[in-house]
């Protein structure tokens, strides 16, 4: 790639370019299939605090993404993949699930969807008239047959590593049955094998609240362990990443850590400073990031947060709740 065409801060050692301005226009200087992966989660256009000046229609918010997403589809390489992680489109109480809608605008441009990948967390917004969400998605699409698969750093350990084939398997009855290397960790995704195979098989990642080390002034940020397994799995070392949503550099600090370049676009001014400072500290060593695999933190019996309060002894219901 031409990165002397890329505007934006490119550090010495050309690993990243981050941009700040509108996707739609930045992206043509972007290089055709010059980009392994993409790795993004778009405004959802439910009003959080960088959307407030521009609520859509979800005609209108369409309209709006089907040219951008037109043009992120020439970017990938033709090895490469989009990982497109998004959540719901509300609607006068209605909930419309934009994957369905991004899957039509990716797949209209011949991409294929190989996995609909469900992250599942515990903390979000209450809902009082219907089940509070507790899940979003992540739609994993190709741009060829011919695509970058990586399953051996992303396995799990097995389970059950002593199970041995049967009889019926004719020459590797009483082999080992799983791989050695570790089990596929599914795509309902988890990052404790435990949980994951005997308890409850989800990419069960908490998201990014107050009190998450990860924990930046953006309003909808998503864990760098999402981003992880993904620039592991579908990229290799050199290849070069791009999120047109930067935020607070998420992707781009994935991409890092795992020996790829990024290249990061954000029409906020903050959250391109806020991206260039993380990734300062983590050349340091100083960024906080929530240990990959660690599992999901449990209260204990006896903490204060895990005491019923008092007045949740009567009959009446919090609301909320």
């Amino acid at each position: 790639m031409e990165m002397d065409l890329l505007p934006g801060l490119l550090d010495d050692d050309l690993r990243y370019r981050i941009v700040e301005g509108d996707a739609i226009n930045v992206l043509d200087s972007v290089e055709d299939a010059s980009v392994q992966l993409v790795i993004s989660s778009p405004p959802y256009n439910i009003g959080k605090s960088y959307e407030r000046d521009s609520k859509m229609s979800l005609d209108e918010y369409i309209a709006w993404l089907d040219p951008i997403i037109a043009k992120i589809c020439d970017k990938v390489s033709y090895s490469g993949s989009v990982c497109w992680q998004t959540g719901n489109f509300v609607r006068d109480g209605e909930i419309i699930p934009l994957d369905m809608v991004f899957y039509r605008l990716f797949s209209e441009r011949g991409f294929k969807l190989r996995n609909r990948i469900i992250w599942r967390f515990n903390f979000g917004l209450h809902a009082t008239r219907r089940f509070s969400g507790r899940y979003e998605t992540l739609l994993w699409m190709t741009k060829s047959d011919d695509y970058v698969f990586n399953l051996d750093p992303i396995r799990v350990p097995q389970i059950y590593p002593g199970k041995r084939h049967s009889a019926a398997k004719g020459s590797r009855a009483g082999l080992p049955s799983g791989n050695p290397k570790g089990k596929n960790p599914s795509d309902y995704w988890t990052f404790d094998a435990k949980d994951a195979f005997v308890d409850d098989p989800v990419w069960d990642i908490p998201n990014v609240k107050a009190g998450h080390p990860e924990k930046t002034v953006h309003p909808c940020q998503f864990p760098h362990e999402l981003a992880e397994r993904c620039v592991l799995a579908f990229s290799k070392e050199n290849d070069w990443i791009l999120d047109p949503f930067l935020g607070a550099g998420t992707a781009a600090i994935a991409a890092l850590k795992a020996r790829r370049r990024a290249i990061g676009i954000d029409k906020s001014p903050d959250y391109v400073k806020l991206t260039v400072e993380r990734l300062m500290e983590l050349d340091r060593g100083a960024l906080p990031l929530r240990q990959s695999g660690l599992a999901v933190r449990q209260p204990k019996p006896g903490e204060a947060v895990a005491k019923r309060p008092d007045s949740w002894t009567g009959e009446g219901v919090i609301s909320g709740e």
